[in-house]
């Protein structure tokens, strides 16, 4: 049926010409933009999804310039600790220079010394980047490094944690809490309550004694220190043994060493710092036998030590160490201070206390360091001199010593301060070293990092250009088809307007 109202094929064609009119301006579209999905309507969850893989690769951009910066903080620092450990070994040759030579040459090294100390501090002050400095402080570095997305689609991020290195020469402040256990002895006896203790510079005594069984022509055989004396008894005398024995040794001159003698019994007198005194003694005589210290009689002496003069501080290793800790010596009422910073341990505490005390030259005062018998480290101070009143303790809440403390103290002009520079300038040299090794490693995996980082942005911005890219390709091709269809699409519309006109040649 044919009317002049509906023109149903003009109706079809129009529609269909609509269709390609409309995929043809997607096509156009997608061609001009780049995108298969520009906007929520053309795939909205395909849109959604890769908004949100957008902003992260945003906040991966933030990321990088936080890891940047963060790698060119610790290349400063790093620099800056490597180039400390080089001027502080140039100062431990001035030290071992300066263990020879007279008071003028002494004072020329000291000289140097004290230049070389400037400009390490010159460098800890300048080793900043971007207002940080690693080198002063204890306040830890965060490096923002990752943001972790997880199935639920909560996010959280994660740092890189750097610790500060300091390597000043800051005392630090001693702390107000808590008290800490501190204990101490004076040779081999117990500091009572470690306060206010008079600190001789009597020597640690043994006592030999004979028995009565010696005849004329015993040889005895002692072996102090490692040096040997040898007597042969005139009689059988005890006591004139021992007399004699006892001039044989003081004799010998051995450092340190003194022998007394009274009834048979030999009393040895060690004035030596920090190093027992082993002692062995025998007879010819099978019969004769000995007792050490009221000890029964044996046939000969092994084994036996005279301890070191000094007196030994312990500080709370049951509990180890915590940033804060604060632990002082006090000597005639002067204050010698050490406070741990963060990771620190007792052998770092007792190394400090030494370089402290080292460096305030205490008249007649020396120190050791040491470990007893299950390890722990042990301060030894010894007083050559008057006595002096003693006393340790510690507490929690200080603010931490720095790592290069007493540095700006060293002073070889005279022989003890070259002796005591020598062992202290290894512990500056060992932090030193310990802090260029901390701060390698961080940078290392700051770079480890930032290298991840930027992969991983790639990877997310190739699989947005998955999601919503167009296939140019696949465009091309569809635009051209669909340039033919719109064309024929036309052409069909053209024809069923015609349809009417054919009506009109039924009235003619």
């Amino acid at each position: 049926m044919s009317s002049i109202l509906t023109n149903t094929s003009a109706m079809v064609a129009l529609q269909t010409l609509k269709s390609i009119n409309m995929d043809l301006g997607k096509i156009q579209s997608e061609i001009s933009t780049g995108k298969s999905v520009g906007s929520a309507k053309d795939n909205a969850s395909v849109w959604a999804i890769s908004k949100v893989m957008e902003s992260d690769v945003k906040a991966f951009a933030g990321i990088s310039d936080s890891l940047s910066r963060g790698e060119s903080t610790l290349a400063v620092a790093r620099q800056g600790s490597e180039t400390i450990t080089d001027l502080l070994t140039d100062v431990k040759g001035k030290i071992v220079a300066a263990q020879e030579g007279n008071d003028d040459e002494r004072a020329k090294i000291q000289a140097d010394i004290s230049a070389l100390t400037d400009q390490i501090q010159s460098v800890v002050s300048a080793a900043q980047f971007n207002g940080v400095n690693l080198l002063k402080g204890t306040d830890d570095l965060d490096i923002l490094s990752s943001l972790d997305r997880g199935a639920d689609g909560t996010v959280e991020t994660n740092s890189i944690t750097v610790a500060r290195q300091d390597l000043s020469t800051d005392a630090g402040v001693f702390g107000g809490g808590g008290a800490l256990t501190v204990t101490a002895t004076d040779g081999a006896n117990s500091l009572a309550g470690v306060a206010g203790t008079e600190f001789s510079n009597a020597g640690n005594t043994m006592t030999i004694e004979l028995t009565d069984n010696a005849a004329a022509n015993d040889v005895f055989n002692f072996t102090i220190a490692g040096e040997n004396v040898t007597f042969t008894a005139a009689g059988a005398d005890e006591t004139v043994i021992a007399t004699a024995l006892a001039q044989a040794i003081n004799e010998k001159g051995i450092e340190g060493i003194s022998a007394t003698s009274a009834t048979g019994t030999i009393t040895l007198t060690s004035t030596r710092a920090f190093e027992d005194v082993a002692i062995s003694a025998d007879s010819s005589n099978a019969a004769q036998t000995f007792s050490v210290n009221g000890a029964a009689a044996a046939g000969d002496v092994s084994g036996a030590e005279i301890a070191s003069r000094s007196s030994d501080v312990t500080f709370n290793y049951a509990n180890g160490v915590s940033e804060g800790d604060s632990f002082r010596v006090s000597i005639n009422g002067s204050n010698y201070d050490y406070v741990a910073g963060k990771n620190e341990t007792f052998e770092d505490v007792t190394r400090g206390l030494k370089t402290v005390i080292d460096g305030a030259a205490v008249e007649n005062i020396s120190t050791n360091v040491a470990t007893d018998a299950n390890g722990n480290f042990l301060l030894q101070v010894d007083n050559d001199g008057a006595d002096v009143v003693f006393a340790a303790s510690g507490q929690q809440g200080g603010t931490a010593t720095g790592g290069l403390v007493g540095l700006d103290k060293i002073d070889v002009t005279s022989v003890d301060g070259a002796t005591a520079a020598l062992s202290n300038i290894e512990t500056m040299i060992a932090n030193s070293i310990d802090s260029s090794a901390a701060f390698g490693s961080a940078e290392g995996r700051v770079v480890t990092q930032s290298d991840f980082i930027s992969n991983l942005t790639d990877s997310l911005k190739t699989g947005i250009g998955a999601l919503v890219d167009a296939d140019m390709e696949e465009a091309s091709a569809r635009l051209q088809a669909l340039q033919v269809q719109q064309q024929l699409g036309v052409q069909s519309l053209s024809i069923a307007n015609q349809a009417p006109q054919s009506i009109l040649s039924l009235f003619r």
